[in-house]
């Protein structure tokens, strides 16, 4: 994926979140509880779905590949940082900068992608819904999460291969605390040009595609919606959870990869990808449960098994 003797470094140092001692012991305590929140909440309503002959639609089978994403989002990024809180050394090898940011890209494109399926399942479900288990049916639900899936991979692989081959000549810290596409770019003593042509290209695909799938999936589930007597509250409340976590996902990536280069900052960028790598993962199993009684009841039945 890239050749090391390029590169006159070896290590990047991450300045992290804080430099005050206290504040880091601190700061490693919440986010290990956060981090075993979120794995606990994702891996029950994986085993919830896998286990509950009644959650397997395409609905749920989305939100159980939604889980396993955010599970390994998460542990791209989350490990590294509790290591370094508590290390005085607070470096991550080449070869380790590489792996997060490829497996931490990849996770970021495929859920983009996965949410816009999910939005499309929900616009057949309510506007279509008489042939909602012909149109989507279990292989086509594998299908697209094997589409959302593929496309990050195929994507995070190109941009991981171009930024990786450009040369980093002596600086090597990065204000952050895990590997990020911009800050490692303003460390390259390479012509980044083609980099910047990629991020052009690949960002309103990524982003801002799906998000108009989106919009287009929620305006027709409006639409059709406004226009039932009856039951209006019951559709709505099958779309909200999902378009918390799409607010909450697009908003912040948004902000981080829809600026110019130029307003890219230390700390208010760092606040945004602690929301968007660590809180957003721990939240989404919550959002989705707390108004879905058969993700309730199946985990319920899961805890007393």
């Amino acid at each position: 994926m890239y050749t090391q003797n390029q590169s006159t470094v070896t290590e990047f140092i991450l300045l992290g979140l804080s430099s005050d001692t206290l504040v880091q012991v601190l700061l490693f305590h919440i986010f290990l509880v956060v981090y075993m929140t979120t794995l606990t909440g994702n891996v029950l309503l994986m085993v919830a779905v896998r286990t509950d002959k009644r959650l397997h639609t395409s609905m749920y089978i989305f939100l159980s590949s939604l889980s396993f994403l955010d599970i390994c989002y998460t542990s791209s990024t989350v490990p590294k940082m509790l290591v370094n809180f508590l290390s005085p050394k607070k470096s991550i090898s080449f070869t380790g900068c590489v792996v997060q940011f490829y497996v931490s890209l990849i996770m970021g494109q495929t859920e983009c992608l996965l949410l816009a399926f999910m939005a499309y399942d929900r616009y057949v479900a309510i506007c279509i819904p008489l042939r909602y288990n012909i149109i989507m049916n279990r292989m086509v639900s594998f299908c697209m999460i094997g589409i959302s899936w593929s496309t990050g991979c195929m994507a995070s692989s190109i941009v991981t291969f171009l930024t990786f081959r450009l040369k980093f000549c002596g600086p090597n810290i990065i204000n952050h605390f895990f590997c990020q596409l911009p800050l490692l770019l303003r460390l390259s003593c390479s012509d980044i040009s083609v980099i910047n042509i990629i991020k052009l290209v690949s960002i309103p695909i990524v982003l801002f595609i799906p998000l108009s799938l989106i919009l287009i999936s929620y305006i027709r589930i409006i639409t059709a919606v406004l226009k039932i007597r009856l039951g209006k509250s019951k559709a709505f409340s099958t779309c909200i959870p999902h378009l918390v976590v799409v607010v909450f996902f697009y908003g912040s990536a948004m902000f981080m990869y829809g600026r110019p280069e130029h307003l890219v900052t230390g700390d208010t960028d760092k606040r945004v990808s602690v929301f968007y790598t660590v809180i957003t993962p721990m939240l989404n199993p919550l959002i989705y449960s707390l108004r879905n009684k058969d993700v309730q009841g199946a985990m319920r039945r899961l805890i007393r098994a």
